[in-house]
């Protein structure tokens, strides 16, 4: 039966403790397949090579599992791990991060560069909110005045998170980690705003579309990013539902 508890740790390595570990894991992710949040934990999981299940939420109408999952916030993701839930995805991104930490590392193992990449994720996670409900949406949303203000301030963001980039091919440096992984899914809503914008992101950001494409070309991304058309479609949907179009 699944548990609303969250993360529980032993002092002590029993034989008990070492039959699980043997055991396969049973891993449940409760998504929806356009959350900016649930692809970054698609990604850290492909990252890690993990298998498991996928079941998409309907955010109108929230399963039972969801509710007694996240009783909180109630919202995707969640990662279930052998029946216990983890909320949050950038938590759950470390947590897969800690417990597959034998493949694929996120998170660098010197503690001031891992302190780094998580105050950039940290601030990623705080403006991403602001970017597709505030700004983003007066993209696509409004028109006039409120509309190229939603657009200029949405362009002002990138600006500053290329300025963060600078010349390195990912934002901790060499290596895709967890800052790229927190920002990334993004991406795949850019042609939207380009769209509705009428402006292009590789123009006014070269650097960062750049390194957008860099981390497209990772089967980890590539295959857990949402199709940008289908970004496009989902939005037009929702611009004929609101009565803009």
């Amino acid at each position: 039966m699944l548990k609303n508890s969250f993360l529980c740790s032993s002092s002590r390595v029993s034989i008990a403790s070492l039959t699980v570990v043997a055991m396969a894991d049973e891993i449940i992710l409760l998504d929806f397949w356009a959350s900016h949040f649930g692809m970054r934990v698609r990604i850290a999981l492909a990252e890690k090579g993990l298998k498991y299940e996928y079941r998409e939420e309907n955010l109108w109408n929230k399963s039972r599992l969801l509710l007694e999952m996240n009783p909180v916030h109630k919202k995707v993701p969640v990662l279930i791990h052998n029946g216990k839930p983890i909320c949050e995805s950038l938590m759950i991104v470390q947590y897969i991060d800690e417990v597959w930490k034998d493949k694929s590392p996120l998170l660098p193992s010197d503690p001031y560069q891992r302190a780094q990449a998580r105050f950039w994720a940290d601030y990623v996670d705080k403006k991403v909110p602001q970017l597709y409900h505030e700004l983003g949406k007066k993209i696509w949303y409004t028109k006039g005045e409120e509309h190229e203000a939603g657009k200029k301030e949405f362009i002002e963001c990138l600006k500053f998170f290329e300025g963060e980039l600078g010349e390195k091919p990912y934002f901790g440096g060499e290596n895709f980690g967890f800052e790229d992984v927190a920002l990334v899914p993004l991406s795949c809503w850019f042609y939207t705003y380009e769209s509705f914008g009428n402006f292009s992101v590789e123009d006014e950001c070269p650097n960062l579309m750049a390194w957008a494409k860099r981390c497209g070309q990772k089967e980890s991304v590539s295959s857990s990013l949402a199709d940008p058309h289908k970004v496009h479609g989902f939005v037009m949907e929702m611009r004929k539902r609101l009565g803009i179009d």
